[in-house]
């Protein structure tokens, strides 16, 4: 890896039903990679860094909304390996930036904001020319991470999960940390997604787009609580809950509804006695600067 992962650690969850359902329940600290940017976003991000610096480009340019971890984590991964950075922010430059964009632009993040109409089209060929033969030279990072390349880096982070792990579980968003899985799991261990948004339909295209092949996996849905960065007092009581017995702080649009899908699934017996499961902690945890003062404990 091209950044310190040595904080990472495997911290174990403990209470009467997993004692009760004999089932043993880890959760892989990624989120202590770093204490603003964490998570699965670095991994994604490691091989691009790696071209540009191979390559010697002068930057990387990339997408993302207003409240984008990947934005965040692109700006603090280039800043950090001497890279330019420059960031294509979906909508009109707001009146006062969120928490988000500002963290990029202390990472010296260049931020560019484009109308949505223009946004959507990002991923034409069109849209790239469109850009001045300088911004040409960057390594161009989709959103996300999602390209194969950000799913060889996510493949990194089983390097890190036990052998004995019977079980990994992960939020899916682009579904690329759910194909870099499936890419690096070992052939006994169980990959299991939980998607995040409403209505998922392509998720096998995507992995077969991101890995060149089909994979075996799982999916918990219906535990996205509305959508996209959705979110219910059951869902916020449940991340206060886990932290005050547990002391692991969670976010809402990711790893607090996969640790309520897992918990839930772990008590209606869908894991059988003897499984060792292992949930990764994506970070994310500046999202939950978005909530109300004094919504959660941590």
């Amino acid at each position: 890896m091209l950044f310190d992962i040595a904080n990472i650690s495997r911290d174990v969850i403990a209470n009467d039903c997993l004692t009760k359902k004999k089932v043993s329940l880890h959760i892989l600290r990624l989120d202590k990679v770093h204490p603003v940017v964490s998570g699965n976003k670095l991994f994604k991000l490691h091989y691009f860094l790696q071209d540009a610096l191979t390559y010697s480009l002068p930057g990387i340019i990339t997408f993302g909304g207003a409240y984008s971890n990947h934005l965040v984590a692109t700006a603090y991964a280039c800043k950090s390996a001497g890279l330019k950075c420059i960031g294509l922010v979906r909508g009109e430059k707001p009146a006062i930036l969120s928490s988000t964009l500002k963290a990029c632009m202390e990472y010296d993040m260049q931020l560019h904001f484009l109308p949505r109409a223009i946004y959507a089209k990002k991923d034409t060929a069109d849209f790239v020319e469109s850009f001045t033969d300088k911004w040409k030279k960057y390594g161009w990072v989709p959103e996300g991470g999602y390209h194969p390349k950000g799913a060889a880096g996510a493949a990194l982070i089983t390097e890190l999960i036990d052998d004995s792990t019977t079980h990994i579980c992960s939020a899916l968003g682009t579904v690329t940390t759910l194909a870099g899985l499936i890419t690096g799991a070992k052939k006994h261990q169980q990959v299991i997604g939980i998607p995040v948004l409403k209505g998922m339909t392509d998720i096998d295209e995507r992995v077969e787009y991101l890995t060149n092949k089909t994979g075996t996996y799982q999916l918990m849905n219906e535990y996205h609580f509305g959508g996209y960065a959705k979110k219910t007092p059951a869902l916020i009581q449940f991340m206060n809950n886990l932290y005050k017995q547990n002391n692991i702080p969670t976010d809402f649009v990711y790893t607090a509804k996969m640790m309520f899908a897992v918990m839930d699934n772990i008590e209606k017996d869908f894991f059988p006695p003897g499984s060792i499961i292992t949930c990764l902690h994506t970070g994310g945890l500046q999202g939950n600067s978005s909530l109300p003062a004094g919504t959660l404990i941590f």
